[in-house]
């Protein structure tokens, strides 16, 4: 149910990317929102400045603008509930990782490996 709810969430954060909108505004969109996937991509929304600073200090080699949208959203998400603090910073990371391969991994499983290292990297910095 967790899984789900993140990866509406996921699905959410990147409408707002794409169609440069407001929180509320993909609300209006969404029609079958739960309401632990409101709370995520809520949460991250309104942190969303803290969450791409973190992203782009943890990043190297790369700017936050080079990664593509799918796994932007999913690494702010994964972020967010990192600061949230209510579930260890592991099963996040793990959580993250199974939408990465499902949503945006094609085959050659780079992206999980870059996400891994980036959520990696970010778990330090938070610690």
């Amino acid at each position: 149910m967790k899984r789900e709810a993140r990866v509406k969430a996921m699905q959410l954060l990147y409408s707002i990317d794409v169609l440069g909108i407001t929180y509320e505004e993909a609300l209006v969109e969404e029609e079958d929102l739960d309401v632990l996937a409101g709370d995520y991509a809520k949460y991250c929304y309104q942190h969303l400045q803290q969450i791409d600073d973190i992203i782009t200090h943890s990043l190297k080699n790369y700017t936050i603008d080079r990664l593509n949208l799918v796994d932007k959203a999913i690494i702010r998400l994964a972020v967010s509930e990192m600061l949230e603090g209510s579930q260890p910073k592991e099963v996040i990371i793990n959580e993250a990782l199974e939408i990465t391969k499902e949503y945006s991994d094609q085959g050659d499983h780079k992206a999980v490996s870059f996400n891994n290292r980036l959520l990696d990297n970010i778990k330090n910095a938070l610690q």
